[in-house]
């Protein structure tokens, strides 16, 4: 879907009604329980500090993970 259609459908349903957005990513990542290396990834091995706990590098390095936790809160029942 291409970035016009995309909004034109957003805002056609925010006229008809409130659009529930997914929820606490940083609660759902925790679960996983993810370490040092998970966070470097291949991309950011030798990376010169500490990036555990940098949740936004994770849409990178682990992007199925979060992939998955879209999904999840979208199964149960979030529109974005």
């Amino acid at each position: 879907m291409s970035h016009a259609n995309a909004f034109n459908t957003i805002q056609s349903l925010l006229e008809q009604r409130i659009l529930i957005l997914d929820g606490a990513m940083g609660t759902m990542i925790q679960r996983h329980q993810l370490e040092e290396d998970d966070y470097r990834g291949e991309r950011f091995k030798k990376w010169g500090c500490d990036l555990k706990g940098n949740n936004d590098l994770l849409s990178l390095t682990q992007p199925q993970i979060i992939r998955d936790i879209h999904s999840q809160y979208l199964e149960a029942g979030a529109d974005l």
